[in-house]
């Protein structure tokens, strides 16, 4: 059950519809989308979304798919159903064109796996294609729709007919005219032309009655007169015979072909039911890449986990300008059933409730949702919506005593499996009374095991949902420096109105702001202003952690790199020490035998053996000089501590294996140990660092030296850095994240502007590249290249 009847127009489905309808190109497949239903039937639903997501695909990475001439022939087809009846040649050439949309479609399908669209591919399951069918309409038109000579032999003889009689025409007419002109009785620069249907000549009414024939027209003047000579007049009469002859044979042609479609006319009906189909999926699939929209997680139960969702159509309002959005992160289970949002007028409460209706209701009418795609979302049999001012005049109700009936459909109709989405719950008359019945109402609601998000100002519902199970508060922030909302949903504790502030930002006088102070609890709106302005603070810290983190791992890996040059340059320096010991004994081993030589040629010359033995010696004296014996390694032998070695602790100093510099254990957890050295802390294995006895004692210089390093490090990753980043022949979901990255580290390295080459296409990567930087506070802004440089195909950004 969907509640009340203007349920669509409330969350803005209406608005959904009308831009499903803009993206279809078919009548067909508007139709389609007036014809849109809620499910809650999970099978039913499976298919549906399961068919947008798969010919999301399609257009996202596949190319050929016919998106163009799709004709709607259901009407013209039922018209013939009558025997007798012909197919005109205008709508005849749409049939061709929409049958082969068709038949491109099924074999498109065809030459894929079974199981790579499913969905889609089941569509035509049932379904019979003939493609003659195809080539009996080309046999008959031609590529401009218009019917051919050769259509039948009948129409060939006609039509040469024709063209021989105006070619006499043309003879006859050339020759009267000519003889007219000689006369002086047409001008030189008369030409023959058609009035009515037939070949005349123009001749000046002063000369009209000495040219023999019959006046068919003159004009607006008066002056001109057109006159079709008495030689030509039979061979127009004969052309005109032949005319109707020829339309007598077209339909007759026409005809033929009609019966011939007429016996199987169900069967190009349901065709075209399923064009109609296709078109739709297709827009379905077009405003899910424009939103981006994702399939969530489903589940057979009332469930709904939002991560990142966003209200369409303030995503699609906001892209027009450039401006982000701010995702929304909500969750409703058995646990917490019932969410009741308070916080600042204009905070977003109230978009934040549509959004939730908005996205259930679109994902239950086989939508995809503008979501990460790690949403969840279950099944809701009802929804129950109460959203704005409805006093009506005609059936004589306020706007509470209107709040109040719809309240009353929902105590009487809301079970387990419903949804209920109430604006400003008990507003409209005496607060105390108001929220007691408000009270009243939740509790019941509650008790009923309904899922629900309902926003309010008033505490007695914000204690409500404190203190009954099923319920939990929920509070959209407010910048209490900046003194703006934030538009994010923190769950768990009330949020505060901030009336004051709001007052006094909009320039209430201080005067009156006091009055109302004194009127009021003081010290629970500086309670809740307290409360508001630590959740600010904590978000953020939260922030500064994260960029700690980033420098951390930045940090980290330069360690890293450092420990592996060192251990690439040592490796280096034993490989070159060895290669040059094994050159100098190559070159000793040459000198010995050119010695040994030496000797042989002094004893074949009869030199004493003691010279002899002397020259060798003193000659291998100077070789152990040169190239001295490389001695044999001693095994290490690991000296003996006097105690066993302690485990590190926090607080100790070491230091990197290999490494100077000498930093304070600040954590460790497991085999990981965190070290702080100077101004930054960084995280790495316990196994790569070594105990100091001492702690550091740094001069000036040395941490100059160590700082300078990091610059140099971070000098030349920036050197490093491409300022371009190419994303073409990617998948959507690739471009996201690596778009998301390359940012990060531009940021990082204090980059100010950057370019994204997603190329042109259909504009999808471009979208995504685009809805990725919307996300990302740091973009300062971006827009496209100039048209000469790039256009639409390049994204420069700027960053803060």
């Amino acid at each position: 059950m969907i509640y009340p009847k203007d349920f669509e127009q409330k969350l803005g489905f209406d608005q959904v519809k009308e831009h499903l309808k803009e993206r279809c190109v078919s009548p067909l497949g508007t139709a389609n989308v007036d014809k849109m239903r809620f499910t809650a039937n999970k099978e039913r639903l499976q298919t549906l979304i399961g068919q947008v997501n798969e010919c999301k695909e399609i257009l996202a990475y596949e190319g050929g798919f016919p998106t163009q001439d799709y004709y709607d022939l259901t009407g013209e087809l039922r018209r013939i159903k009558i025997p007798g009846t012909f197919i005109s040649v205008e709508r005849l050439n749409e049939l061709k064109l929409s049958l082969v949309v068709i038949h491109k479609i099924f074999s498109f399908f065809s030459e894929k796996a079974e199981d790579r669209y499913p969905s889609l591919q089941s569509l035509a399951a049932y379904l019979d294609f003939d493609e003659k069918i195809i080539r009996d309409i080309e046999v008959i038109i031609d590529e401009k729709g218009e019917v051919r000579d050769t259509a039948s032999c009948r129409l060939s003889e006609i039509r040469r007919d024709i063209r021989k009689k105006r070619q006499s025409v043309d003879a006859t007419l050339q020759k009267n005219l000519r003889e007219a002109k000689r006369q002086g009785w047409a001008k030189e620069e008369a030409a023959p032309t058609l009035r009515n249907g037939r070949s005349v000549i123009p001749v000046p009414s002063t000369h009209k009655r000495q040219v023999r024939g019959f006046i068919h027209d003159e004009s607006s003047t008066g002056q001109t007169v057109y006159i079709e000579p008495t030689e030509v007049f039979e061979l127009n009469n004969a052309i005109r015979e032949l005319q109707a002859a020829e339309y007598r044979e077209i339909v007759r042609i026409l005809t033929v072909f009609s019966d011939k479609l007429r016996e199987n006319i169900e069967n190009y009906l349901a065709l075209y039911h399923y064009l109609g189909i296709f078109d739709f999926i297709m827009a379905k699939a077009r405003y899910a890449i424009e939103t981006a929209s994702s399939k969530p997680h489903a589940i057979a139960e009332p469930y709904i986990y939002l991560e990142e969702a966003y209200h369409p159509l303030l995503l699609l309002s906001h892209k027009k300008h450039n401006k982000p959005v701010v995702p929304l992160n909500l969750k409703l289970d058995k646990k917490e059933r019932i969410l009741v949002i308070t916080g600042p007028n204009a905070g977003g409460k109230s978009v934040c409730l549509k959004t939730v209706g908005l996205i259930q209701y679109m994902y239950q009418c086989g939508l995809l949702v503008p979501a990460n795609e790690n949403t969840v979302l279950g099944l809701f049999s009802d929804i129950f919506v109460n959203i704005g001012d409805e006093q009506s005049l005609e059936n004589d109700l306020s706007t509470y005593s209107s709040h109040l009936t719809h309240l009353n459909q929902f105590v009487r109709k809301v079970r387990s499996t419903s949804l209920f989405l109430v604006d400003e719950l008990g507003t409209g008359t005496e607060p105390q009374i108001g929220g007691a019945i408000a009270e009243a109402v939740l509790e019941a609601l509650n008790e009923k095991q309904a899922f629900g998000v309902v926003t309010t100002h008033y505490a007695i519902l914000k204690k409500a949902a404190d203190e009954n199970e099923g319920m939990v508060n929920g509070a959209m922030l407010f910048d209490t420096k900046k003194m703006q909302p934030t538009f994010i949903l923190k769950t768990g504790k009330p949020g505060s109105s901030f009336a004051f502030e709001i007052a006094q930002q909009i320039g209430l006088p201080k005067s009156i702001l006091k009055r109302a102070e004194k009127k009021t609890d003081k010290s629970q709106v500086d309670f809740e202003k307290q409360l508001q302005e630590l959740e600010t603070e904590k978000r953020e810290v939260e922030k500064k952690k994260k960029e700690f983190k980033v420098a951390d791992d930045f940090l980290s890996e330069m360690i890293d790199k450092y420990e592996r040059l060192n251990k690439e340059l040592e490796n280096s320096r034993k490989e070159e020490v060895k290669k040059a010991r094994q050159e100098a004994k190559n070159i000793v081993s040459n000198a010995n035998k050119l010695i040994e030589n030496t000797i042989r040629e002094i004893k074949e010359a009869g030199a004493e053996k003691q010279k002899t033995r002397q020259i060798r010696k003193n000659f291998e004296e100077k070789s152990k000089q040169i190239l001295p014996e490389e001695k044999p390694k001693e095994p290490k032998q690991t000296k003996k501590a006097p105690e066993k070695e302690k485990p590190l602790k926090k607080g100790d100093y070491v230091k990197l294996k290999g490494q100077d510099a000498i930093g304070q254990i600040m954590a460790i957890s497991k085999n990981q140990v965190t070290i702080a050295f100077d101004s930054f802390n960084f995280t790495t294995e316990t196994d790569k660092v070594e105990r100091v006895t001492k702690p550091p004692r740094q001069s000036s210089s040395k941490k100059n030296i160590r700082h300078h390093q990091i610059m140099d490090d971070i000098n030349e990753k920036v050197s490093r850095f491409n300022t371009t980043l190419d994303v073409r022949g990617k998948k959507a979901e690739e471009v996201a994240r690596i778009t998301k990255e390359y940012i990060d580290e531009a940021i990082l390295l204090s980059i100010p502007e950057v370019e994204i080459i997603h190329g042109k296409g259909e504009g999808i990567l471009r979208s995504v590249v685009r809805d990725t930087l919307n996300q990302i506070k740091e973009v300062q802004s971006f827009q496209d290249r100039h048209a000469d440089q790039g256009g639409h195909g390049v994204t420069v950004v700027r960053l803060k």
